[in-house]
């Protein structure tokens, strides 16, 4: 019975110094979630195009390279918010097809109306356009 205290006290050793290195890496691995960087200050931008049919749509929205978004074949009306980086220019431009038609494209800016245009006819065109402030005014 003397070697089956002694094996008894050695698993409870074991097991003590496992859930004491448990703790102790807890206890050490306490440093926060590298938070991700945060990106350059937008502002809510509303592109809108009505009128029937199909058209082919462009806008800028924040994306990795900064380029431009190409809806094709969009079925008007069409509605679309993006965060847009602060001191860039939002831009939504419309191409009607070869059946001409007419649509129209308003910019929103934080929900205030900024421009609209019309676009009429085979391959019609229209671009809507306004400057955000640099510094989030």
């Amino acid at each position: 019975m003397r070697d089956g205290g002694r094996a008894g006290v050695l698993i409870a050793f074991v097991l003590l110094l496992a859930c004491a290195g448990l703790v102790g890496y807890g206890l050490l691995d306490t440093e926060d979630e590298p938070k991700p960087a945060a990106g350059p200050p937008t502002a809510a931008v509303t592109y809108e195009v009505t009128g029937d049919g199909t058209a082919e749509i462009s806008y800028l929205g924040q994306d990795e390279d900064g380029g431009a978004t190409v809806v094709r074949d969009a079925e008007l009306p069409w509605k679309h918010t993006v965060q847009v980086p602060l001191g860039e220019t939002p831009t939504v431009a419309v191409v009607l097809g070869e059946e001409g038609g007419q649509a129209s494209c308003t910019l929103a800016i934080r929900g205030k109306h900024v421009q609209r245009a019309t676009a009429m006819g085979e391959f019609g065109r229209a671009t809507c356009a306004g400057p955000l402030p640099a510094d989030g005014d």
